[in-house]
Formats: C-alpha cells, structure tokens, sequence
C-alpha cells in the first residue's frame, strides 16, 4: 500500500544525524512532530514549522508513523517502553521505524508488547555521517516486511539516497547489516592508520605509498576516500563520537556473540578504539585511533591538497 497523501511523521532524536534528517523531511513537505530532551533545539524546531511534542508518547499520538533516531540500544528501549513513551501513545496500526543503530533485542520486545495490536515495526539504521544526513544522501539499510518498506520508502527517500535504501531482510536485518558495515569500516581505518604509519617510518613518502595501496589489490574506499578528511583536513570527524563508536564496536561483538560466530579481530579492533578513547575523550571524533599511530610517529600524516593521486602522476612530478 502506498502513501497517498503526506503522512503525519513523529522524530525524536534531534542530535548531529537526527537534526539535518528531520530538516529533509521538512523540506520534502511531510508534517513532522517532533521531541527531545533539549528544549533549546525545540525551539529552532517550531521556528522551522514542526509540531513540538511534550513527550514520546504525545509525538506518538499525534502522527502516522514515529521516527527513532537514539545514540544506543537502551535509550531507544526507554524512549519506546517507559511509561510515556512512544508505546503510550501510538495508535493500535501505527508504525515505528528505528533508525538508530541498535540491536533486533529491542525491536523483538517491541513486537511481543503489542502483538494483537497491528503496529508496525521497521528498523532501518543508516550510513552516511552526519553530512550525509544534512545532504539527504543517507545510506538506509531496512529490515521488516516488504510491503511495509514500500509503504514508507517516499519517507526514507526524503532522508536517503533512493539508490541505496536497501531492503535487507527480515526484522532485525537492518540492525545486523549496519553493525557489521560499522565493524569493516572502523576495522579498515586501523588497518589504514597501521600501515601508512609503518610505510612512513620505513621511508616510504606518503603520498607514494597511498598511490601505491590504491593502485593494489588493497585498495579500499577508505583508503581513496574516507582517509582523505584527515590526510587533508586533519578532520577526525568529531560529528560522531569515539564513545559512540565505542559503542557500536560492543554491539558488534555481541552480535557475532549471539550468532555464535568469534571474532578476534573485531574484538582487538575494538580495544584499539577504547585506547583511543581513553588517550583523547569521550567526545573525540570516530576517526581518532588514527591520532594514536600518528603519535607514535610523532608527527601527523598528512598530503597537500596539490599532492600527485596515481604512480604515474608521481613518477612524472
């Protein structure tokens, strides 16, 4: 069944991701009420045009379907289940779609409380960093039943890139797929920080050495791209948090935990990152355990902007 008419869209969560989804939505035209325990982003809110909800549970009663965006698992299940939460207040058929990185535990709670009552349930978790938020360019990874993500997808396609909201699977897939791309992300960027460190201390110039990683069987999106926000603009991209990245590595192996599958190298990618932590904050960027390698070298790794892109280029500069 598709939307007719612009359905009425609750948000709650209005932090570095929730902030540029809702204001895409906005834009797209969709009536949005919204909720957060900050009252001074409220304010900007209703400014732009958007209900304010006093609680989940009014946001709940007072839209079609109601958006979750929650830095972790038991915020979201507080959010949903406490006495006026989202549950208290959403109609019997209503829809709830996580989009928080989370785990398919509270969802599957979620759906044994309201069995009988005909709501909806759709986590769809999302890549893309605060930019792609603000840009609507949002990576959406979608678990749940086929006809329902139809249903919603003009929804998701204000806040995402229509080529890459992907329908995953089953309830729960969502969650997994995200967790496990978090996981090779954040593993690619020690591995990258790990060898471009070695490579510059064993003489090679760096500009040389990406050309070459890039030019390889190694190469990786984040070596030729995501990298390049610190080899160029020494930005560790502080839009998210080492301790939410921290998080997201424990959901992570909890998960591989759950299925039955060990992990030892996503298990050591993640002390990595609480080393990281515990050297530069909790609110350091997610890209932060590079810092680490670059302070063993004791200067930081970076190219100009002018810096030669192929072999080629840099074997005629």
């Amino acid at each position: 069944m598709q939307l007719t008419t612009p359905p009425r869209i609750g948000f709650i969560g209005l932090g570095s991701m929730g902030s540029g989804m809702t204001r895409n939505l906005l834009r797209a035209g969709f009536p949005l009420v919204v909720h957060d325990t900050r009252t001074e982003v409220l304010e900007e809110y209703a400014a732009l045009g958007a209900e304010v909800g006093a609680s989940p549970a009014a946001v709940a009663a007072a839209s079609d379907a109601v958006i979750t965006m929650l830095p972790t698992p038991a915020i979201v299940s507080e959010v949903v289940n406490g006495p006026d939460g989202i549950l208290a207040g959403l109609r019997d058929g209503g829809t709830w779609i996580d989009m928080s990185t989370s785990v398919p535990a509270v969802a599957d709670d979620v759906r044994r409380r309201t069995a009988g009552r005909g709501i909806v349930v759709l986590d769809a978790p999302v890549s893309g960093m605060a930019v792609g938020a603000a840009s609507g360019r949002l990576q959406i990874f979608v678990g749940g039943d086929a006809e329902e993500v139809e249903r919603w997808r003009p929804v998701l396609e204000a806040m995402g890139d229509p080529d890459r909201i992907l329908h995953v699977g089953s309830h729960g897939a969502g969650y997994a797929a995200k967790l496990m791309i978090n996981q090779l992300w954040f593993s690619h960027l020690v591995a990258t920080a790990e060898v471009l460190a070695v490579g510059v201390k064993a003489g090679v110039r760096l500009d040389v050495l990406r050309s070459a990683l890039i030019a390889s069987p190694a190469n990786s999106n984040f070596l030729e791209r995501d990298v390049l926000s610190i080899l160029e603009h020494s930005d560790y991209d502080e839009g998210f948090a080492i301790a939410l990245a921290c998080k997201d590595l424990g959901l992570a192996t909890d998960l591989a935990a759950a299925v039955g599958v060990p992990v030892e190298l996503s298990a050591l990618v993640g002390q990595v990152y609480r080393r990281a932590r515990a050297s530069y904050g909790d609110q350091a960027g997610e890209m932060t355990p590079f810092q680490l390698y670059e302070d063993l070298l004791g200067h930081p790794l970076r190219l100009t902007v002018s810096t030669p892109e192929t072999l080629e280029e840099v074997a005629h500069a």
